[in-house]
């Protein structure tokens, strides 16, 4: 172990979650204080020692997205200006990962310009749960730990097994992660041809592969607007589905999501902690979350002390 100590410090993003880190790893959350200008600037300033220290910053970059990508990064630079020996970011949600690729003229890469900013601000380790896109690794030059929600939520269905179910990819580039989910639980796949016309609005086309008198277990990585989610959950009803479900790593729930839920025929979507449920989505009844800290929690001390990773990788 080439480190004496770790600290694990968080931002405002989910504090809740980085402190059911701290309590599976048996420490404290390290002291930061944050504080905002007037004007909406973020001041903060780290109240520990930390020199020679290895150091993991647990922050989503939910909402409000450029706030708390702001907090991790002058976090970090703050960490690295202090000497921290080793300054590991934990991403439970990466913020800008829809955006890995030019799909029309004129257009920025978002993931890969947050990627540069946090090598910049001082990562020299990453530490991501469910990316939306697995290549988005390739965007870092420092070495990257990608873990997946799938355990914790393949616990939770494990009893549903024999029961009739299919699994169901809410499109053509979540197939992969579905398949997993599938072979894991022994089940049958299917696929729903989705056509995005524009950003958060998407058009179910047709379902390839038999849901007829299935129960069905939607998956994905993140539930944004749940326009997708309702809209499929009203194909698979009208193949003749006996019930739908769904899951997803990250709770995004924006715009008008927890009302469409509500309004839906879904019997109940299952989401981790990667990002704080508030308001609305909190007080629904149909929305039950998991909690991932064990998990990260395991990931953090096999980091630290130089250990494997990948046993926590499926």
């Amino acid at each position: 172990m080439r480190f004496n100590h770790f600290k694990v410090f968080s931002g405002n993003a989910n504090p809740a979650l980085a402190g059911e880190i701290c309590y599976e790893l048996g420490c404290q959350l390290a002291a930061v204080r944050v504080r905002e200008f007037s004007d909406g600037e973020v001041h903060l300033q780290i109240q520990e020692n930390v020199r020679g220290a290895d150091v993991f910053v647990v922050q989503p970059t939910c909402t409000p997205v450029d706030r708390h990508l702001m907090e991790l990064l002058l976090m970090m630079d703050a960490l690295k200006r202090a000497s921290a020996e080793r300054i590991t970011a934990v991403l439970p949600y990466y913020g800008y990962a829809r955006q890995d690729r030019k799909d029309r003229p004129r257009m920025p890469i978002s993931a890969r310009l947050v990627a540069s900013l946090l090598e910049r601000a001082g990562a020299n380790r990453i530490l991501a749960l469910d990316l939306h896109a697995a290549q988005i690794q390739g965007f870092f030059d420092v070495p990257v730990d990608h873990l997946f929600g799938m355990p914790v939520m393949i616990d939770y269905f494990d009893e549903m097994r024999g029961e009739g179910m299919t699994v169901v990819s809410p499109d053509a580039g979540g197939v992969e992660r579905a398949r997993a989910f599938a072979k894991r639980l022994d089940a049958p796949l299917a696929i729903i041809d989705k056509r995005r016309t524009e950003v958060n609005v998407a058009e179910v086309m047709h379902i390839i592969g038999d849901v007829d008198g299935q129960h069905c277990l939607i998956v994905d990585d993140l539930i944004d607007t749940a326009g997708t989610l309702v809209k499929a959950t009203e194909a698979l009803l009208k193949q003749g589905a006996m019930s739908v479900r769904a899951c997803a790593t990250h709770a995004v729930l924006s715009g008008p999501a927890v009302e469409r839920i509500e309004a839906s025929e879904i019997k109940e979507v299952i989401v981790t902690n990667s990002i704080p449920l508030k308001g609305a989505a909190d007080n629904c009844r149909r929305i039950k979350q998991l909690s991932v800290a064990p998990m990260l929690a395991k990931a953090i001390q096999s980091i630290h002390e130089d250990g494997s990773v990948s046993t926590l990788f499926v």
